[in-house]
């Protein structure tokens, strides 16, 4: 079916490639376990460039050695713009990096090398002709729909919260179960056996800390030090908990009813729709989970008391 007269569709191709020997994208990507890993990556990136996760469709996902080629279709020329504005100033390429780094767990990640095209258009030439690399998108209109593969990591990426938090229900029922139906203690030595991960406890950077509610020292201390990230974080916490208050258009219109009071109540007012929404679920351990996505180790250890003793 033809597309509506005042509906903007375009289809472009990014080609990335990892200038390093000991990380290929291609051979990570068709791993099945580093799989979801690369295009939870690549979900966030394209979020971050465009300003949330509606408007561009990730439609197919090439291995073609050595780059990983990623089909867009952007549905609105609006956030083609800024896809184009954040690729021209290497904030896309930045948020790339980072995101792979962190969710493939690599101490270090070489500069990624990228090129953009529509068609048989190279717009890494005229990236600065805005306009230019628009129309060129805007003529090429993509002729399938996403692919079966890319459809089942979408599915698979919003379950993906839904299922480890049933999976940590279930070992903790387990956990308790076997508790109160194990035999008398016996004369074991107590190291051989290892305590139960309780329900109430969760792991930053390997160390175990009890769950809690978000403090308002926590609130401030967040807003205070997340700075230009705090948007990223909101995305993180929607993918983990789909809190509503969360969702593209609430943390755009954020950051426009907020931008004169600046970066610091704007990320306050973030976290404090997110505490308002979830209630109790507004845990500790959610946003710790965010911090860690994004890199912001440093962040997630102030608010955990991590730091107290260099103060």
């Amino acid at each position: 079916m033809a597309a509506r007269m005042d509906e903007w569709v375009g289809c472009a191709y990014l080609f990335v490639q990892v200038s390093s020997e000991k990380v290929f994208l291609p051979t990570l990507y068709r791993s099945p376990q580093q799989k979801p890993c690369v295009y939870k990556a690549l979900k966030l990136a394209f979020a971050d460039s465009t300003g949330g996760f509606n408007g561009l469709d990730i439609l197919k996902v090439h291995s073609s050695d050595p780059h990983l080629i990623i089909q867009l279709k952007f549905h609105k020329q609006e956030n083609c713009r800024k896809f184009l504005q954040s690729y021209h100033q290497g904030e896309l390429q930045e948020a790339l990096q980072r995101h792979l780094k962190v969710f493939l767990a690599l101490p270090s990640l070489e500069p990624l090398k990228t090129e953009l095209r529509a068609g048989a258009e190279k717009l890494d030439s005229i990236i600065q002709e805005e306009e230019r690399c628009l129309e060129t998108i805007s003529r090429e209109k993509p002729n399938h729909l996403r692919d079966e593969e890319v459809a089942e990591l979408e599915a698979s990426l919003m379950n993906l919260t839904f299922q480890e938090s049933n999976s940590k229900s279930q070992l903790s029922s387990e956990s308790s179960f076997h508790t109160l139906n194990s035999s008398p203690p016996s004369s074991s030595p107590p190291e051989i056996s290892k305590p139960p991960v309780e329900e109430d406890t969760f792991f930053f950077q390997k160390q175990q800390f009890a769950n809690r509610k978000i403090t308002p020292d926590d609130h401030q201390k967040f807003a205070k030090l997340v700075s230009k990230k705090w948007k990223q974080v909101g995305r993180s916490l929607y993918l983990q908990t789909k809190c509503r208050a969360l969702r593209d258009p609430f943390i755009d219109n954020l950051a426009i009813e907020y931008e004169r009071e600046g970066l610091y109540e704007q990320a306050y007012q973030m976290l404090r729709r997110f505490i308002d929404s979830e209630g109790k679920k507004a845990t500790i351990q959610s946003l710790m989970a965010a911090l860690e996505d994004n890199g912001l180790i440093s962040l997630g250890e102030e608010l955990l008391g991590l730091h107290q003793s260099d103060s």
